[in-house]
């Protein structure tokens, strides 16, 4: 409304040069703190796949929900919802792109993630380092991405990670 009234005003006063009354502000410093840190490559640490079913049931709790306060069930033992400074952790959502065996409510975005280990690991097609490598920051072999940046953004930690991968290679 501010501009509205400021236009009015030099329309009334005949002039032609709006630069003064359109807000132009420096967005520099902005742009500067959303900015993305360049892709990094990461190194899947030893030990990281397990089969251990508390370690899947991480991973598979990551991948279906998103809020830590709102996710449908309750943490398994080794994840918070709410963290130390009192902030909701955000989980994968993992869901809201992609589909896997008993999903509820996937998206198709992202490649169907269902029969990952047989088609894909089992048969040699891909490895596990590969999955963890594009959960942790897929833009390395991908600059277009819109798959979330997890590890360089700090969302997830290495432990989350391979827990999230090792539910998806795991078999369901």
């Amino acid at each position: 409304m501010r501009i509205a009234i400021m236009l009015g005003i030099a329309t009334l006063l005949g002039a032609a040069d709006l630069s003064q009354v359109i807000e132009s502000p420096d967005a520099t410093a902005i742009l500067k703190k959303d900015a993305l840190p360049a892709p990094k490559v990461y190194a899947m640490p030893a030990g990281c796949i397990s089969e251990d079913p508390a370690v899947i049931a991480r991973g598979k709790y990551i991948f279906h929900n998103l809020n830590g306060k709102d996710a449908k069930d309750p943490a398994p033992e080794g994840l918070v919802k709410i963290l130390p400074d009192g902030k909701e952790k955000q989980f994968g959502n993992c869901v809201a792109c992609h589909n896997i065996e008993g999903a509820k409510g996937y998206g198709n975005i992202g490649p169907d993630l269902s029969n990952y280990k047989g088609l894909f690991m089992d048969s040699g097609a891909r490895k596990a380092e590969f999955v963890y490598q594009k959960i942790a920051d897929a833009r390395v072999d991908n600059a277009v991405t819109h798959m979330t940046i997890n590890m360089t953004n700090g969302l997830m930690n290495e432990r989350e990670v391979c827990d999230l991968t090792s539910y998806i290679v795991s078999k369901k």
